[in-house]
């Protein structure tokens, strides 16, 4: 058995057990994938997939057990590399965030900008997606650490740390009549079209959980991933905005104007989430500590010792 052989076999599970797209991941061909799969079964003495046919349709119950041994041996193996890199240069290296378009975009510049004054060698990589491909990145050590605020407390291969917590804001063109309103409702939101968040993103849940409770259905005339762009739709007029609070700058935003409604809308918190078990350098730690300060290496792993919880308070 070899690294060639365990790399194929998680991928297999990856790539939802379709042989061709783990053979193009892989940059190998997808007989010589069906072969090393035969190798494996034929060493161990036991089936690892379900087979309908030539296809594989999922994992036996030896093969689970397999996989997580697979995993584990992978993870330790890039640990190892972690670590010797860690020790060859202490400074130097490679950080990858996986996080939304908000967060990358109005949470994360001014902490990188801080880290990068004291971390000039360290190159920094943000792999922006939604939620759920956040954690995906994560779980598979594509990125190293992942921030976003659905999704990640959910997922039992990593360990998520409250970050912040903010509100949605309602978001109009100057003269609108809602910003004639002492005391806005969501009745009042509710007669208007509406332009905010795609589904599973940046707290979309809770804006449509809000609406249902109060027993108003809501008429979303567009819905997208990026604030920019739900502001660009506010300002000609398709509708008024429901966004992140932070997502508004009065200078950059000068044609629409923000009203804060907390008390309409539950509060969000975004979380940064690493993957158990995983070496991480130095700097990542140090990364971390500005984000949340007193997460310090130390306290993470005394949390990481709890391995009945998904997410922490500090």
């Amino acid at each position: 058995m070899n690294f060639q052989q365990l790399k194929i076999m998680r991928e297999t599970v990856r790539q939802d057990f379709n042989l061709t797209t783990v053979a193009n991941a892989l940059f190998t061909s997808q007989p010589g994938v069906s072969k090393h799969i035969k190798d494996i079964e034929d060493e161990l003495g036991v089936e690892i997939f379900v087979r309908r046919g030539k296809r594989l349709l999922g994992l036996t119950e030896p093969g689970k057990e397999v996989l997580a041994v697979v995993e584990r041996i992978l993870l330790d193996t890039q640990n190892m590399r972690n670590i010797a890199e860690h020790f060859a240069s202490r400074e130097t290296g490679n950080l990858v965030i996986a996080t939304t378009h908000t967060q990358a975009r109005y949470a994360l510049p001014e902490v990188i900008k801080q880290f990068k004054t004291e971390h000039p060698k360290v190159h920094l990589v943000l792999h922006q997606g939604s939620p759920r491909e956040i954690a995906d990145l994560l779980t598979t050590g594509d990125a190293d650490i992942a921030i976003a605020t659905e999704w990640l407390s959910k997922v039992p291969e990593i360990v998520a740390f409250p970050y912040y917590t903010w509100h949605h804001a309602v978001i109009v063109p100057r003269g609108h009549p809602l910003t004639r309103l002492e005391n806005i409702t969501l009745a009042d939101v509710a007669e208007y079209p509406i332009v905010t968040y795609h589904e599973g993103f940046t707290g979309r849940s809770n804006i449509d959980r809000c609406f249902n409770e109060a027993g108003l259905v809501p008429d979303t005339v567009l819905s997208a991933i990026d604030a920019d762009v739900i502001k660009t739709y506010v300002d000609i007029g398709l509708g008024i905005g429901i966004i992140a609070s932070m997502a508004y700058h009065p200078e950059r935003d000068g044609n629409l104007v923000r009203l804060d409604v907390p008390r309409l809308f539950v509060p969000n918190t975004t979380r940064l989430a690493i993957r158990r078990g995983v070496y991480l350098r130095s700097y990542a730690y140090a990364l971390i500590e500005k984000l949340i300060p007193g997460l310090t290496e130390k306290k993470i792993n005394e949390i990481l010792r709890n391995e009945s919880n998904q997410d922490f308070s500090i």
